[in-house]
Formats: C-alpha cells, sequence, structure tokens
C-alpha cells in the first residue's frame, strides 16, 4: 500500500518565520554593526574576568605544585641525604594530581601549570597526551621534541629513533636526553655573569626536567611501566620529576602500574578545587553582579546547569554556553543595542530611529506597562518618539538600579536559607537564583517551610546572620539600604541588651536541637506542628518575638526587591530568555541536522538558488545532496545504473543538449565521476552499504523521517 503522511504547516510556518526573522534581523537593521561591537566589548570584558577568576581559583594548586618541585629540585642539587636515599631506591618525585571527571577543563590547568613553570622554574616542560604515544618510542620521540623546541611529526618517525635538532639528528633515548641536559646545563654555566643573573632569577640553576601526562587513565601500561622502569634507572644523572594528571582516582595508579613499578615513584598527592565549587564561583562574579549588563533568564540558566551536572562537569562547556546565549541575544534582539553599560545608555536611547521605537513599543513588558497609565500618557508614548525616549531612559535605568538591590537582597536571603536544616531553597546561591527567577519564591512552599525554620533559630545564629547582611548591604551600591541597614543594627542592640530567664532561653534553644536530632520530613513536620500549638497556648517571650520580627522583616525585604525579571519592563532588553533556541543549539540531533542538510541545503548554506519548493530537486545542489534525495525515493535495493542515470537527468536538467559526441562522452565521464564521489560520501555517512546479493545494486540503512 502508499500511504501519505503529511508534514505539520504549523510547524513549518514557525521555523520559516524563525528563518526570515533572523535574516531581517540580521541585514535590515540600522544598527547591526553597533551591536556587533557592543556584543563583542562585552564578551571579552567577560571573558578576561574568566581567565581572572580560573586563575586565582588555581593559584593555590599551582603554589603547591611549586613547593613540591622546588623541594624535590632541591634535594637534588644539594645532593642532600633525602636524595640519596631516594637515588637508593631509585624512586622519582611524582604529583599525582586530581582534577576530576570534567576532563574538558583539564587543558586549561595544564597550560596554567605550564605557563608557570616556565616562567619560575625550568624552561624544561614536556606535555604528554596519550593518543600521541601509543608507543615507548613514540613517547620518547614527543618528550625530546618538546625539550628540545623541535617539531615531531610522529606519523613520519614510525620507523625512525631519532629527531632533527637543528643541522644535528638525535637518536631518541634515554642517555642521548641526558647528554643533552648536560650540555645545556654547562652552557647556562658558561654565560655571562649579566645574563646568567638574568636566567637565574627566572629558572632555577640545574632546573628540574617536568614531564606531564595530561590523560593518565588512557596511557597503557606497558608504555608507563617501560618510561618509568628506564626513567629510574637514570634518576641519579636527571632531575627528572612527572606530573600524573587523574580524571578518576588516585587508585588508578596501582591499578595501571604492579608494585614492583609503583614502588619506583615517590608521590605526593594533590587535590584540585571541586567543579562544582569552580561553577559557583563563576555564576557569582558574572551573573551575581551588576558590572555586566548582559543577563541570564532563569529557564536559560536551568538549562546550563542541568547540562552541566547531568553530562560533562565542564565549566568551559558552561562558559561556552554563556558565550552562545550572549551572540543569540545580540542576533536576535533588535534592541539588545540598548544592552550596554549606564553611562552609555542616554546617548543610546536618543539615538532610536522611529523603526526602533515601534520595536520597543512591541515588546510585551511595555504593553503591560502602557496599560497600566493614564489615558493621555498612554498616547503620548504610543504617539510620540521623543517622550517614549524619556521613559525609555527612566525605565532602563531603573531596570540598572534593580538588579544591584536584587543581587544584594538576594544574598541576605541566602544567608538565612543555607544554615537551615535540610536546605529547602537549595544549599548554593545559584538554586537561589533561579528559583527567585523563575516565578515570585515567597509564593513557593519551600520558602514557607524556610521561614517556619528560621523562626526557630537560636539567638547566636541570629546575631550572626544579621551582621552578615549588614555587612552585605553596607558594601552595595544601592542607595535604598540606607534604612535596612539602621533596622538590622537595631535588632542587634536589642538581641544584646535582651537578658532573659534561663528558663526562656532553654525554651528557646530546644527546638533547633530537636530539629537537628530529627532530619526526617515526618518528624520536621511533627515538631512545627507542636511548636504551633504551643505558641498558641503560650505566651510569647521577648525573644521570641524579637525573632519573629526578625524574619518578617527579612520577609519584607524579599517581596519587595525580588521580584522576578519578567516582571520588570524592558526586561526583554538585556534578559535572554529563549531556553528552546538554546536547548536546539546544544543539545545536539545530529540525524536530524544532517538530514536536513542533505535533504534541505538551503537551509545552511542561505543560497537562493539552492530553494526548492514541492519537493523538487535542484540541479544547484551539490552532488551528495541529490544523491540522498534520490535515495530516498528508493526501495530496499537500490540499482546503481537506475540512480545514475536519475542523477545525470537531474544535473543535466539546466544544461543545453551539445550536439558534440566527444564532449558529450567527456560529460558523461565527469558526471560518472561526480556519482562515484557522491554515492562513496554516501556510504561513508551510513546511508548505503554494498549488497551481496546482486552486485550491482546497494542496500539502503536508514528508514523513516526526522
Amino acid at each position: 500500500g502508499c500511504f501519505v503522511f503529511k508534514p505539520s504547516t504549523k510547524k513549518r510556518r514557525l521555523s520559516d518565520k524563525t528563518a526570515h526573522n533572523f535574516k531581517s534581523t540580521s541585514n535590515d537593521s540600522e544598527d547591526t554593526e553597533l551591536r556587533f561591537v557592543t556584543c563583542q566589548s562585552l564578551w571579552n570584558q567577560i571573558k578576561s574576568e574568566t581567565e581572572q577568576i580560573q586563575e586565582d581559583l588555581n593559584k593555590q594548586l599551582l603554589d603547591n605544585l611549586v613547593s613540591f618541585l622546588s623541594r624535590s629540585h632541591s634535594d637534588f642539587q644539594e645532593k642532600t641525604t633525602e636524595w640519596t636515599c631516594r637515588m637508593k631506591f631509585r624512586e622519582i618525585p611524582t604529583a599525582a594530581l586530581v582534577l576530576g571527571v570534567n576532563v574538558t577543563d583539564h587543558d586549561m590547568t595544564f597550560r596554567g601549570l605550564s605557563d608557570v613553570l616556565q616562567d619560575s622554574i625550568t624552561p624544561y616542560v614536556a606535555l604528554l597526551e596519550a593518543k600521541d604515544c601509543p608507543g615507548i618510542k613514540n613517547l620518547m620521540q614527543k618528550l625530546m621534541g618538546q625539550l628540545m623546541n623541535c617539531d615531531i611529526d610522529v606519523d613520519s618517525l614510525e620507523d625512525e629513533d631519532c629527531v632533527q635538532v637543528s643541522q644535528n639528528r638525535i637518536r631518541c633515548s634515554m642517555p642521548s636526553l641526558i647528554s643533552w641536559y648536560e650540555n645545556m646545563t654547562k652552557k647556562s654555566d658558561s654565560e655571562t655573569p649579566s645574563r646568567k643573573r638574568n636566567s637565574s632569577s627566572r629558572h632555577w640553576q640545574s632546573p628540574p626536567v617536568v614531564v606531564i601526562f595530561k590523560d593518565m587513565e588512557s596511557f597503557t601500561t606497558k608504555v608507563l611501566q617501560d618510561f618509568i622502569v628506564i626513567s629510574s634507572q637514570h634518576i641519579h644523572e636527571l632531575p627528572l620529576v612527572l606530573i600524573f594528571g587523574i580524571a578518576t582516582s588516585p587508585m588508578i595508579i596501582h591499578r595501571l602500574l604492579p608494585h614492583s613499578v609503583s614502588s619506583l615513584l615517590c608521590i605526593e598527592l594533590f587535590q584540585s578545587l571541586s567543579c562544582k565549587e569552580h561553577l559557583s564561583t563563576i555564576i557569582d562574579k558574572l551573573l551575581l553582579t551588576s558590572r555586566f549588563p548582559f543577563k541570564l533568564g532563569g529557564k536559560v540558566l536551568q538549562v546550563l546547569i542541568n547540562i552541566f551536572l547531568y553530562h560533562d562537569f565542564s565549566v568551559q562547556n558552561f562558559i561556552k554556553g554563556f558565550q552562545l546565549c550572549i551572540v543569540e541575544h545580540f542576533y536576535s534582539q533588535p534592541l539588545s543595542v540598548l544592552c550596554c553599560h549606564l553611562v552609555d545608555i542616554k546617548e543610546r536611547v536618543y539615538s532610536l530611529s522611529h523603526d526602533q521605537c515601534e520595536n520597543i513599543r512591541r515588546l510585551p513588558s511595555f504593553r503591560r506597562y502602557v496599560e497600566k497609565q493614564e489615558s493621555g500618557k498612554q498616547i503620548e508614548l504610543l504617539t510620540n518618539d521623543s517622550y517614549l525616549k524619556e521613559e525609555t531612559e527612566k525605565l532602563l535605568e531603573d531596570l540598572y538600579v534593580y538588579h544591584e538591590n536584587y543581587v544584594s537582597i538576594l544574598r541576605c536571603l541566602h544567608v538565612f536559607t543555607s544554615s537551615l536544616p535540610k536546605y529547602p531553597l537549595g544549599k548554593q546561591i545559584r538554586e537561589l537564583h533561579c528559583a527567585c527567577l523563575e516565578n515570585r519564591v515567597w509564593e513557593t512552599e519551600e520558602y514557607e517551610s524556610s521561614l517556619q525554620l528560621a523562626r526557630m533559630l537560636n539567638k547566636t545564629d541570629l546575631v550572626t546572620m544579621l551582621q552578615q547582611c549588614v555587612e552585605i548591604l553596607m558594601s552595595s551600591s544601592g542607595k535604598e539600604f540606607d534604612r535596612a541597614v539602621e533596622k538590622l543594627k537595631a535588632f542587634l542592640t536589642q538581641f544584646q541588651n535582651l537578658e532573659e530567664a534561663s528558663q526562656e532561653r532553654d525554651v528557646s534553644v530546644s527546638p533547633q536541637k530537636e530539629l537537628q536530632k530529627k532530619t526526617d520530613l515526618y518528624h520536621l513536620q511533627k515538631t512545627l506542628l507542636e511548636l504551633k500549638e504551643s505558641r498558641r497556648s503560650k505566651k510569647l517571650t521577648k525573644f521570641e518575638m524579637l525573632r519573629f520580627e526578625v524574619v518578617d522583616y527579612i520577609d519584607s525585604l524579599v517581596r519587595r526587591y525580588l521580584v522576578p525579571a519578567e516582571d520588570r519592563t524592558l526586561h526583554e532588553i538585556v534578559y535572554f530568555n529563549a531556553a528552546t533556541v538554546l536547548r536546539g543549539h546544544l543539545n545536539a540531533a545530529p540525524r536530524t541536522a544532517l538530514h536536513t542538510a542533505l535533504n534541505n541545503p538551503h537551509w545552511y548554506l542561505k543560497n537562493q538558488a539552492l530553494k526548492c519548493d514541492g519537493g523538487g530537486i535542484s540541479n544547484k545542489a551539490p552532488d551528495i545532496c541529490i544523491v540522498y534525495k534520490l535515495h530516498l525515493e528508493c526501495g530496499r535495493l537500490i540499482n546503481l545504473v537506475d540512480w545514475l542515470e536519475a542523477f545525470s537527468a537531474v544535473v543535466m536538467a539546466g544544461e543545453e543538449p551539445n550536439a558534440d559526441a566527444a564532449s558529450s562522452d567527456q560529460v558523461d565521464d565527469v558526471i560518472h565521476a561526480r556519482f562515484i564521489r557522491a554515492v562513496s560520501e554516501l556510504e561513508l555517512l551510513g546511508f548505503i552499504k554494498p549488497s551481496k546479493q546482486k552486485t550491482d545494486h546497494v542496500a539502503r540503512l536508514t528508514w523513516g523521517g526526522c
């Protein structure tokens, strides 16, 4: 039977409309260049800030490694008793660097480590990867090539044991490496005093040779064993130090190496910062700040965090996703030209054209704002561009003030919620931030539970939290928190002057102790109900009344300043909320993308000559696209001769018939060659395979639409 499946016209119209909007956005906008410059400038600022954050986070780890190398080097240089003992047992100083499973972030750590070592300790640093070292010969070639600063093509040296250094060929062996090292150190010792003083300020005398195995788990056991055994036999001549990059656990060293080999290593363990703590710092410094005007919406941030938590734990991929959000926002939002720093807003607002003013009037948040105004102001906003620009400037300034106040109160709320048992609103500030962005946090059950738990805190915890809140609000640039600071300081004074009887103090402390003992949900709810009943029948103490007053005041600050960003006017200008678009970019669907590229090349190439309506095949399309669309019309087995004829008919459709037989034969040969190449590419992609049933047929491997 023949069955017809009609495509969804609604979905097609939506995608066509999106493509048209993107096209009009990128080509027809008057301020495309300004938006591009703004986007580029913003990303450069964020990139430099990110690199500085990562450098600060890795500083402690790098300092510990430098200290380890310093101890190992001093032992070798001074020939101390410890080094003599190590020589006797042929032990190699080894640093086991546990970096975690976020392998994509390791490159930056190793680059930073290599730069630090080469700047201050030793010029002899080699970074080895398992893919370049399938055997001990390849490893030695790569090692000596990096140490001697010469490029080595491992494939070209598969049958050679030498490397080319200047005009000489040096054999890749440990004695050759030792000889080269001795020559280099003698050369540095024989330098003039001034040059020697300059070099010694950067590098140590007789500096160690540091070999970094970036992905130790991927190295074969035999390669590691052979290199360690060979190196241990020459440790008295060469100050070698090994650094193992480990993604899983330090126990992998003992799993890969037998005891006879691992006993040749003097191992010291180093642990990098947790990738979750790294991410929290990045979010805190990049998103929870008023330094950068661009912001992420709640759903978009949740998409990036989910990919981080459930896929790769990669901070670098999170930053790349953040960069993609910036590019997508400035590309698709015509008003993103106003997503700039506060000092530039006035100039850009008053340079808006009439069309851009109309874009402002079309924003959903601005429509809601206009509907709340009086009729006279509504007419001015909808008809008078000058008045609209004045109002836009005020609204954007209010939006920036909202950001500053939001971050300060969010940190204050986090001070309270992070110390509660069971963490109803999450332990990390990023979890609380997502909850506040998505909806009104004070309307959620988690927030109500947090308030109830906060009303049972003891005096010490409350005083500590209030002091932290005062510090946060005083360090904020917001001007609206003067009264809040005075109020919190008044609470602190009342707590200090408050003197309660021992019985009242015991009552106030006991619920907290009981909550700490019973952490399951059933006992927690039971305790809360008992406390609620006891308060009805018993008069509250002064401390309890003051505690209730403090919590209620914090609640009032939350309700005033932690309003969701979507409730603010003109939030579309600075907030990126297209979570579906971002998910489509980051969650790859390779089969769908491949089908789209081959079936409709115009989607990616944007060439009008490739556009076909009604399922036709354009002879201007790439050969593989023509062959692919023809193969969709075939059954399980495809006759190559019929396929070639159909391909030739499509290709020759737009050309005039040629009377010259010789040239016609030549054209047929060219078409035949193009067809063979296209079919080979299709086979490489996995759409077809040769058939054993018929030699002149191929079997189709894919079925169904995408």
